[in-house]
């Protein structure tokens, strides 16, 4: 995400999830940490009451967490999770936010399996943002939001508003591709829920990362060296995640 669309999207995310328990389920483009530094700075005057990241990059969760201690930002942390695997907090927030995969090779898959993840973080009793690849010109952005809102729709949420091409990217095979933010809220009739179990279908697991790129690395662990050398927040592509220079990916 291009760095004036994450300014702003930390700005909405801080003043929707004000007050709230907030899961990140991934977190490539380190907007956890701006919302979280954003309160911490004075820039705004509200902003979730605890944050958490769950994301399979060990980086990345590491330099939640070293971001935090450094900040002394007492109510941001990271959890190294892969989404395939149950949901370790199942029912513990009140809101999710999510950038997932966007599921071009896979009709929409890898998103509903990230936002499946967001409902059980928040027990199907709360709200969540999805961000989701969003274009005119494409088809199978259409095809993925149609699938993403039934998906909600099945599940006990409704789509309480759409903020349509609000995003831009730095990706090399696509430079013009938007995505919008999909803001779901639960039905009122729905009943708090804690289960979770792990994914191992098929079907949902092809192409999750990308055309024939199933989720074959369960977390990507980082080296010594480049621990020792301290941790920094990079933002990476939303449609594939590869394990990058210096980290070692390990096999499920």
């Amino acid at each position: 995400m291009k760095t004036g669309d994450m300014v702003l999207q930390s700005e909405l995310i801080a003043h929707w999830a004000n007050g709230r328990r907030l899961a990140f389920i991934g977190d490539g483009d380190a907007i956890a940490i701006c919302v979280a530094y954003l309160h911490k700075l004075g820039i705004v005057d509200y902003g979730p009451s605890a944050i958490v990241v769950y994301d399979f990059d060990e980086h990345i969760c590491r330099s939640v967490q070293a971001f935090a201690e450094k900040q002394r930002i007492d109510h941001l942390r990271a959890h190294l999770y892969n989404c395939v695997d149950s949901f370790p907090d199942p029912g513990r927030f009140e809101c999710f936010y999510t950038n997932p995969p966007w599921g071009e090779h896979n009709g929409g898959e890898s998103v509903k399996l990230f936002v499946r993840r967001g409902m059980e973080a928040v027990g199907y009793c709360g709200k969540g943002v999805v961000v989701v690849a969003d274009d005119d010109e494409r088809e199978w952005p259409k095809h993925v939001l149609g699938e993403t809102q039934r998906f909600a729709l099945d599940s006990g949420f409704y789509v309480q508003r759409m903020m349509t091409q609000i995003h831009q990217y730095h990706l090399d095979d696509a430079p013009d591709l938007q995505s919008c933010n999909l803001l779901l809220n639960a039905l009122p009739q729905n009943e708090p829920e804690d289960l979770s179990v792990p994914i191992t279908e098929p079907d949902i697991l092809k192409n999750f990362y990308g055309r024939s790129s199933p989720p074959d690395v369960r977390y990507i662990r980082e080296s010594p060296s480049r621990a020792k050398a301290g941790c920094t927040i990079t933002a990476g592509s939303r449609r594939t995640r590869f394990a990058p220079p210096g980290m070692v990916p390990v096999l499920s």
